[in-house]
């Protein structure tokens, strides 16, 4: 079983900077492909961001390119989301998930409890 919890979320105005954090926990958590996705109300749950157990390989939501940046460090079991030129269509629950490689939210078996993110401006 894998544990994954998030942090880092908040108020920030347009244009600002947060950067979010998951710990993860549990088996073998080193050796999955990490993604970030998040939920505006009333919409589905989108793909942002993913990186491979490595980290050698990044892929981005076309909304997010240039502006967000995936990272982990594996020593010390956690992943980043450093999210720039924050926009308020940004503002969503951002939850981090672990599984295999790709976009689509059936490719992750394990899921964080979501931290709230709210551009205003």
């Amino acid at each position: 079983q894998v544990q994954l919890v998030e942090s880092g979320g908040g108020l920030v105005q347009a244009g600002g900077s947060l950067r979010l954090s998951c710990v993860v926990s549990g088996r073998a958590s080193s050796a999955y492909a990490m993604g970030w996705f998040r939920q505006a109300p009333g919409k589905e749950r989108e793909f942002v961001a993913a990186i491979s157990w490595g980290g050698t390989s990044t892929d981005y939501a076309d909304s997010v390119r240039g502006r967000f940046t995936i990272s982990r460090d594996n020593a010390k079991n956690t992943v980043y989301l450093q999210m720039n030129s924050l926009k308020t269509e940004d503002t969503a629950v951002y939850y981090c998930a672990a599984g295999d490689w790709g976009t689509r939210r059936y490719e992750y078996d394990y899921w964080g409890q979501g931290t709230q993110v709210t551009v205003s401006s």
